[in-house]
């Protein structure tokens, strides 16, 4: 099937500058299974969620109809990499314990993909489903990185990034919720981190392929008068938002 493709183009630099996710989410989600035999993690992408999955659970099926994504992820001897949809995994039913999707459940059939989990997961599996939002460094910094997102990338983000802004609580999610904690997402980067991290968004991509230009170029002067000394390490912070719920 197809499947909106925003990120195989530069699916190597995208492996390269995305932050990684609080380990204690995957304590949290691990507890909440009923089982740790298997996890399924739907649009892996660079198998950066299915790798820490893999420390907690026997097997992880990790899926995603992007080949250029799954050939840029992390090889684990537990961690079975397949090129499918969310919306047709190849598990059997009743299989799984615990369902995942890590900053993709906005791309997803919804209701097709919600089938699938009723189908793969055992009774009282449970499902989740987590994404990242705005970025935070300094204030000077923050100003420049949102020219970027707004004034200059706005009109090239896919309309499904609108319930990355809501915090996915606009997400259908069909199932019996459960209360999540807070976490705490933060890396701390150099300027070139950083810098690399907003040029893996999929509309810098796009505004690229459109106009020719870099547009982090466009404020870089700015992001780098702000963040100092370019070796310096800065915290970076993001607006976590999860969903997770039960069949």
């Amino acid at each position: 099937m197809s499947f909106k493709d925003h990120f195989s183009g530069h699916a190597g630099a995208y492996h390269e500058a995305r932050p990684t996710y609080p380990e204690a989410l995957f304590d949290w989600l691990a507890s909440q299974a009923p089982s740790r035999d298997l996890a399924w993690d739907a649009g892996c992408g660079n198998g950066q969620a299915s790798v820490a999955l893999a420390r907690r659970f026997a097997r992880v099926h990790a899926t995603d109809p992007s080949a250029a994504q799954i050939a840029n992820a992390e090889a684990r001897p537990n961690v079975d990499y397949r090129v499918e949809p969310a919306e047709a995994c190849s598990l059997a039913g009743a299989s799984a314990g615990l369902a995942t999707v890590a900053q993709a459940l906005h791309w997803f059939d919804h209701a097709r993909y919600h089938a699938e989990v009723r189908r793969v997961l055992v009774p009282g599996g449970v499902v989740a489903a987590w994404a990242y939002a705005d970025c935070s460094v300094a204030p000077v910094v923050d100003a420049a990185k949102d020219r970027l997102y707004v004034d200059l990338t706005g009109p090239y983000w896919p309309p499904e990034r609108r319930y990355i802004d809501e915090g996915y609580r606009t997400v259908p999610f069909p199932f019996d919720e459960i209360d999540v904690p807070a976490f705490d997402m933060h890396v701390d980067w150099t300027l070139a981190q950083f810098l690399a991290y907003l040029r893996s968004w999929s509309a810098t991509q796009r505004y690229l392929a459109a106009n020719g230009e870099d547009p982090v170029a466009l404020v870089e002067d700015e992001i780098t008068r702000g963040w100092g000394d370019p070796h310096a390490v800065r915290r970076v912070r993001w607006d976590f938002h999860l969903r997770a719920g039960r069949v």
